[in-house]
């Protein structure tokens, strides 16, 4: 029983020091998205913020004997003093080498065709100025981290119809990306991105924690086209 006290309380004491070396010898980076923002943080020390001073010792100065001059006709003596030197002390600051950094993702433009009152009944071309694939390198105390992006499309046309792709469209003759409105009016058009991801460190590749969604918005109008009747 005395014997496994001891292996007991000697795991539990060596346990929190093995835990700190995993962050003391290699970097700890993480990625992750808060508040539709890449958080990239990284990790190198033991967590601490250590400030070692350095003691320099003051040299004092050694006594000066002075010995009076022989007497002469106009007797001048002349004293000599050496300076004191004082040498500030030296402080050596060693911080721990963590940092935060924020990366924003690009925010969509919505643009159409006809952009000049398009008609009801006639397909109306949609796109975006997103690209398929964001890519960042960050240098992060000295680690590397590339992180990858890829977004998915849900567009909103204003009229309770939703259409959803990864293709952020493009103009003409290009038409992945259109709606055909059936009344006339003006609609309200929404663009939701959604971000998702991947980070590489040190040659492995993991999945980013969470997504990223940025709206966009756009107003279009839409008419009627003039009906023209003969005989």
């Amino acid at each position: 029983m005395k014997r496994l006290f001891i292996l007991i309380l000697f795991i539990s004491l060596s346990t929190p020091a093995a835990a700190i070396a995993d962050c003391t010898t290699t970097a700890c980076v993480d990625v992750f998205t808060d508040n539709n923002k890449i958080i990239i943080t990284a990790q190198k020390g033991d967590g601490g913020a250590v400030v070692k001073k350095r003691t320099v010792v003051v040299p004092t100065p050694k006594p000066t004997l002075w010995f009076p001059p022989k007497p002469k006709a106009m007797p001048v003596v002349k004293r000599t003093y050496k300076p004191q030197v004082r040498v500030k002390k030296a402080v050596t600051t060693t911080v721990n080498l963590s940092d935060r950094l924020i990366k924003m993702v690009p925010t969509a433009t919505i643009a159409y065709q006809p952009e000049f009152e398009p008609l009801v009944h006639v397909p109306v071309i949609f796109w975006c100025d997103l690209p398929t694939l964001f890519q960042s390198r960050v240098d992060i105390i000295g680690e590397v981290i590339d992180v990858a992006l890829r977004p998915g499309f849900a567009w909103q046309w204003g009229d309770g119809e939703v259409f959803q792709t990864t293709e952020p469209g493009a103009p003409y003759p290009n038409q992945k990306v259109t709606h055909t409105y059936k009344h006339p009016g003006t609609y309200y058009v929404t663009l939701i991105a959604t971000w998702n991801g991947t980070f590489k460190h040190n040659g492995a590749t993991r999945a980013i924690t969470g997504t990223i969604k940025i709206p966009s918005f756009a107003v279009i109008t839409v008419v009627s086209a003039n009906s023209t009747f003969t005989k």
